[in-house]
Order: structure tokens, then C-alpha cells, then sequence
């Protein structure tokens, strides 16, 4: 521990005197001991040290009360004057004067060389030193061993927050992953932020609310909880690619029943009950962060999977029905994507049990989620899901014969004949509407619905025909990935 005067005053070998007022504190620790006989030492000092001087260049009252205020000014915690040189005893001015702006004052008396009394100090921040190297070692071995014990950062966070006294948060993508508090956290302001590096653009942060005592253990901490985040990172994105894998599979129906309840069981996906899908579509530059972004709390049960393929990037959550409104929770993790920067729609899917009915919830969320809103939920059981969820029914066969036609002459000729066909459909076979909407001349939009006729084999006036382009339409806008 670091002496103060009051401690240098009981070392009976020093023989100091305090020459200073009752009032004024010798309980200051000294960080060290300069010996000066400046005028002005002013410039010299750093605070914190005691100032041992002899007088020699102090021969007048003004000197004398000069070099008190500039040893107050530099913010040193006292005087050592010794006697026995220029002064036989310490100056009445500078005593007084040190009484004056409370700084104390020790007679040194001419047997006692300056030396010994900066020993002393140097030996006692010495020792600090090495205890606090000491300290810092042991509680380097009790995080670690709390980290690499099975606890993770749970368990590392509850450690450093009994070493520093106060409650810790790590955020990440803008969302609490831990937190030592169960409560409501209070304004950021009575926190302090640490930036943690994982190596992605996830600005991850460890929070300390204030007050707290780091005696350098924040910073050791610090990496620690750095590189088991980038480890957490990595096994989330494994895993959800391996469940991407198997749902990818599901989806493509290319299991048997059994399989396919197996492999859903592997997951921890109980295809006995009811479960839901949340899907959200987000384009490639922002597919990184949307594999391995943290969940929000109201979904840490479900199984995530995410499915890459051309053109398409997914990330899928299965929830169990019973785990609570469908619409909440897919409002949870679209504010969640939107504190990462992604603002792409939320899909949900109906509840179903067994592995058609995942077939059937993924194909009803990629539906919802074309309908422009930040969540969808699906409104009824869709025909067309139900129709691509089915592996006994060649949809994407049936659009790509119908519809490749119109694509193909549309492609050579600039015809916009798909564009009209969705409209005439959209607007329930309204010529009139077309041409409003696609500002035509009505005989135009005849025109083209009689090419579509002639080109696909389908009559979009006819009712049969109308339904198979619909389909088709549907299917060419919700197929599966390849």
C-alpha cells in the first residue's frame, strides 16, 4: 500500500516532526519523493509527491512563502524541509504560509538523509506494484477458467462484474446477447461503453454501468470475451447452415416421411406439433449479417436455418406454435434486422404438424412475405403453397411450359406481354382497368391477351385457363430454390 506522511511520521527511524496544523490532513499517499532546492519547482513536478527541499535558495520570508504556493500549485501532497543546512530550523514564513492553503509540513532533521525517506516510498509502490501484478494474474486464471469450464460468457461476465462492482451487457448488432441485470437497463449515459473486435462489422460492445472499479482487468477481459464471440459467430453460422441443409432438403421433398421426421428431430424440431415459419429474403451484400445475427430474446428457442442459392438468400425460423403470437414475434425480429441495417420483410407461415406441413408453412411465408409489409402473416391456407409444397405435383414444370412462351417472345420482341397477363389477372379480368393502369389503348390489351392465347394455349377469358396462368404466375414468382 502506498505511504502517506502520517505513515512516514510512525517510522520512529525517520524522526520526522509535523510542523503543519492539526487541521491540515497527512493522509494523502505519495506517489513519490522529489528533492529540489529550485526557487520554483513548479515546472518539475507532476503531483503527488512529497517535496524534499533544504532551503538553500529560500533566504527570505517571500521566497520562503513563494515556494509553498508553487508546491500547491503542482498539487505535491507536502514539504520535508531539513534542518541542519542553510536553516536551523523550519522558516515561521513557511510555516505559515503552508498553513495557509492546507499543505503539510515535516521537519527532516539533519540525521535522517533524503534517501532513506525515498526508499521507503519507492519500496512501498514497489511492493503495490507487484501486488497488483499478483491480483491481475489470479483473476486473468479466474476468467479464463470461468470461460473454458463449460460456463461461457455467462459465466465470464459474472466473474468480472463481481471484480469491477458493477453490472455488465454485451450488445451486438445492436442487441443485448448477456447481461447481469434482470432489470430495466437505465439511460446509456450512466454506462460505459468498451468496444469489442470479432472481425465483422457487428459493432459489439461490452457495457459497465457506473460507478465501477478496473484495476486493468477490463482490458484482459476485453479480448476474452472478443474471441468467444467471434467463436459464437462461427458455430451459430454452422449451425445454421447444417439446418439450412436439412430444411433445404424438407422443402425439395427429397425424404421419406421418416427421414424427414428424423432429421427434424435432429434440429430439436418436434414434428409432432404444430410449427411455424418466419422468413426473411435479403439480397446478397447483407446475406453475411443476416446468417449471423443474433436473435432477439422472444425467439433464442427457435431453430434458425439459413438457404443460399442463386439469386435467393434465406434466413428461416422454426418456432413452435405455442410459443406465442406469430405477429409479435415476427415484429420482434424485424426491429431486430433493422438495427443491423436490414430492411427486408418478414413472411410467416401457418401452423402445421409434420414435415408437409413445414413444406407447406415455408411456401405460405415466402408468399406473405412478397405482400410489401414489414411483417406478413399469412391469411388463409394458400392453394399455390399447398400445390408447391406437394412433391407429387410438377408445378415449376407446368409454369415454365406455360409462361416460357410469353418470357421468350416478350424477351425478343419487348412485348410486355407477361406484364399485361399479371394485370389482367391482378385486376380480375378488367380491360378497361388494364388500360388505365398500363396506360394502353383497350384494343392493345385485346391484342395482347389474344398472343397470350395463341402463344401459351391458354385463354385468359376462360375460367379453367385463367386459374392454370394464375398458377403458373404464382409458382414462377414463389419456386422453390434449385
Amino acid at each position: 500500500m502506498a505511504l502517506s506522511l502520517a505513515d512516514l511520521m510512525g517510522v520512529p527511524a525517520l524522526n520526522l516532526k509535523n510542523m503543519g496544523s492539526s487541521r491540515t490532513p497527512l493522509t494523502v499517499p505519495i506517489d513519490w519523493v522529489a528533492v529540489t532546492e529550485l526557487e520554483n519547482p513548479q515546472a518539475f513536478l507532476s503531483g503527488g509527491e512529497l517535496v524534499l527541499t533544504t532551503g538553500a535558495r529560500q533566504s527570505t520570508a517571500d521566497a520562503q512563502r513563494s515556494f509553498v504556493r508553487q508546491i500547491r500549485r503542482a498539487g505535491a501532497v507536502g514539504i520535508g524541509f531539513g534542518i541542519g543546512f542553510e536553516h536551523d530550523a523550519v522558516p515561521p514564513a513557511l510555516i505559515a504560509e503552508a498553513n495557509r492553503w492546507a499543505v503539510p509540513i515535516v521537519e527532516v532533521p539533519y540525521s535522517t538523509p533524503f534517501i532513506a525517506i525515498g526508499k521507503l516510498v519507492a519500496d512501498a509502490r514497489s511492493a503495490d506494484h507487484y501486488a497488483k501484478l499478483e491480483r491481475l494474474l489470479r483473476e486473468h486464471q479466474v476468467l479464463a477458467r470461468a470461460l473454458l469450464a463449460g460456463g461461457g460468457l455467462p459465466a465470464l461476465l459474472r466473474k468480472l462484474a463481481s471484480m469491477v462492482g458493477s453490472e455488465l451487457t454485451i450488445t451486438q448488432y445492436g442487441g443485448e446477447v448477456f447481461s447481469t441485470s434482470s432489470g430495466a437497463h437505465s439511460p446509456p449515459e450512466d454506462w460505459h461503453a468498451v468496444a469489442l473486435s470479432t472481425g465483422k462489422r457487428d459493432a459489439s460492445t461490452l457495457w459497465l454501468r457506473k460507478p465501477f472499479h478496473d484495476d486493468g482487468i477490463v482490458d484482459y477481459a476485453r479480448g476474452l470475451i472478443s474471441i468467444e464471440l467471434n467463436n459464437l459467430i462461427q458455430r451459430r453460422q454452422t449451425a445454421r447452415q447444417m439446418a439450412g441443409a436439412v430444411i433445404s432438403d424438407i422443402v425439395r421433398g427429397t425424404l421419406s416421411a421418416v427421414d424427414a421426421s428424423a432429421r427434424l428431430e435432429s434440429l430439436t424440431i418436434n414434428p409432432g406439433t404444430k410449427n411455424i415459419v418466419l422468413l426473411v429474403s435479403a439480397e446478397e451484400e447483407k446475406f453475411a449479417t443476416l446468417a449471423t445475427m443474433t436473435l432477439p430474446t422472444e425467439l433464442e428457442t427457435a431453430v434458425a436455418a439459413v438457404m443460399a442459392t442463386e439469386g435467393r438468400n434465406e434466413l428461416l425460423l422454426v418456432i413452435p406454435a405455442q410459443l406465442g403470437d406469430p405477429a409479435v414475434l415476427g415484429r420482434a425480429l424485424s426491429r431486430q434486422m433493422h438495427d443491423v441495417g436490414i430492411t427486408a420483410a418478414v413472411g410467416i407461415g401457418g401452423a402445421y404438424s409434420q414435415a408437409n406441413g413445414l413444406r407447406w408453412s415455408y411456401f405460405e411465408a415466402r408468399e406473405a412475405a412478397t405482400r410489401g409489409l414489414d411483417v406478413n402473416v399469412p391469411e388463409r391456407l394458400s392453394l399455390t403453397s399447398l400445390l408447391l409444397a406437394s412433391e407429387d405435383v410438377p408445378m415449376a414444370d407446368m409454369a415454365a411450359e406455360a409462361l416460357g412462351p410469353l418470357l421468350a417472345f416478350d424477351s425478343a420482341h419487348g412485348a410486355e406481354l407477361v406484364e399485361t397477363l399479371e394485370s389482367y389477372l391482378r385486376l380480375n379480368g378488367s380491360v378497361a382497368s388494364v388500360a388505365e393502369a398500363l396506360t394502353l389503348h383497350r384494343n392493345t390489351v385485346r391484342y395482347r391477351l389474344t398472343q397470350i392465347a395463341e402463344l401459351t394455349g391458354y385463354d385468359p377469358a376462360v375460367t379453367s385457363d385463367r386459374v392454370q396462368l394464375w398458377l403458373a404466375l404464382a409458382v414462377r414468382r414463389l419456386s422453390p430454390p434449385a
